[in-house]
């Protein structure tokens, strides 16, 4: 009954049937768009090989419906199980009433071209480009990101270059309570030391030679919503301290300023260095990780979750063959199989680029073996005895430099003489 009045305003026709026996018959008649399929139907049987017998059953009728499993928490590696059989998602008892009926209106927009049965449409930029996957430990992740996106919480992203840090933290924003509002990314790492406080608290007219009018920064104009700190590990230690006084007061003093200026923001960091390591080694306040880490969110590598390889290519290939008009396309078993052992150490990042690269240069509709290209070793090229473009050269010196350095931006600048938002462009041009 509960469910039948949470969904009868959003779905034209809701059926509810509690003898399982009684699937096959009903899509024959009713020819369900989405299931939502209990794990467990008998009395005293909690092992979830029902839902799965069924799950399977209901593939193999109509390979078209979506099926939601409903699950208990304790249940979380069924679900893992149902999802490599066919489930696009499921709901984890007890239950939140919103997130159940968006779990079942994605389901739905995913398998039908929208022909009315959903009374509203998603607001502009509700759409998720997260892709979770199907391991155990992603599955954890977004059930732990469904309890935290909700509260104003500080949450730290961390995870090797390329795993999708900002990817996580744009799903954490549609999902809280400030969705109304924007996102403002703030790369520290490409915002100079002397531009830091006028660009993250703003300044005032006269303050220096070119302000010439007031302007507010990332602070002020995140008011209402979420600042994403990217890159926050390399921050200096004394623009650590700036930042910290600014958390703790919720206010901002703009440049050339007096007057405190309160702001309502929501704070998601992100890294890919260890900062309990830095704090250890007096690289990082140890009140600024506790003010900007009440909630720690992983993301892993992608050889930790090696079954998400060929269904993110696939995600890739679909999106690139559209964006160049290229219909068609498939990977041959040997590209599949390629990809699938290769390390991958730039993860998801470095599987996007390959498989876009593939798809561009792609003479034919199967993409080969040949086709795509990755790094195995996990080191940079070695310099060779052949002529090489000065370009070429700097890349290795400073994949090197920062290789030796374990990635301390600041070192590898002041080792290469360069300051660090020079190195953080040339970063950003070679692709490291």
């Amino acid at each position: 009954k509960t469910l039948r009045l949470l969904t009868g305003d959003i779905f034209r026709n809701v059926i509810m049937i509690s003898n399982p026996n009684n699937i096959p018959s009903r899509l024959r008649e009713d020819h369900p768009d989405v299931v939502l399929l209990d794990m467990n139907f008998g009395r005293g049987i909690n092992n979830g090989n029902e839902g799965l017998f069924w799950l399977k059953e209901i593939k193999k009728a109509r390979p078209f419906t979506r099926v939601v499993l409903f699950t208990a928490y304790a249940d979380i590696d069924l679900a893992v199980t149902g999802l490599k059989e066919g489930a696009t998602d499921f709901i984890v008892k007890p239950f939140d009433n919103k997130k159940m009926i968006k779990t079942l209106k994605d389901a739905y927009d995913k398998g039908t071209s929208k022909r009315g049965a959903v009374s509203a449409e998603k607001p502009d930029g509700d759409t998720s480009s997260m892709f979770w996957g199907t391991t155990e430990t992603m599955l954890h992740l977004k059930i732990l990101v469904e309890k935290v996106a909700d509260t104003d919480a500080n949450i730290l992203i961390t995870g090797e270059n390329g795993t999708g840090k900002e990817v996580l933290a744009n799903e954490l924003h549609r999902l809280s309570q400030r969705h109304d509002h924007k996102l403002f990314p703030v790369d520290l790492g490409a915002v100079s030391e002397t531009l830091f406080e006028s660009e993250l608290f703003g300044y005032m007219k006269g303050s220096f030679t070119d302000a010439k009018v007031d302007k507010p920064g990332k602070f002020e104009l995140a008011a209402g919503g979420t600042l994403f700190l990217d890159e926050i590990g390399n921050l200096s230690y004394a623009l650590q301290a700036k930042l910290l006084t600014v958390l703790q007061r919720r206010c901002v003093v703009r440049v050339g300023g007096c007057h405190q200026i309160p702001v309502d923001v929501r704070i998601i960091s992100a890294t890919n260095r260890d900062l309990q390591q830095m704090v250890k080694d007096s690289e990082f306040r140890e009140d600024l990780l506790y003010r900007i880490n009440t909630i720690h969110l992983h993301l892993p590598s992608l050889r930790e979750r090696k079954e998400d390889i060929l269904p993110l290519a696939q995600r890739f290939l679909m999106q690139y063959s559209k964006l160049y008009d290229k219909t068609g396309l498939s990977f041959s078993e040997e590209a599949s199989h390629k990809m699938t052992s290769l390390p991958w150490y730039g993860n998801i990042r470095e599987l996007q680029h390959a498989v876009e690269k593939a798809v561009i240069l792609s003479d034919s509709t199967r993409i080969g073996e040949n086709d795509i290209e990755g790094n195995v070793s996990g080191k940079e090229e070695q310099p060779t005895e052949t002529a090489q473009t000065l370009d070429e050269m700097e890349k290795q010196l400073i994949a090197k430099t920062i290789k030796e350095q374990n990635g301390n931006l600041s070192n590898v600048a002041a080792l290469l003489g360069i300051s660090r938002q020079t190195l953080y462009n040339k970063i950003k041009k070679y692709g490291l």
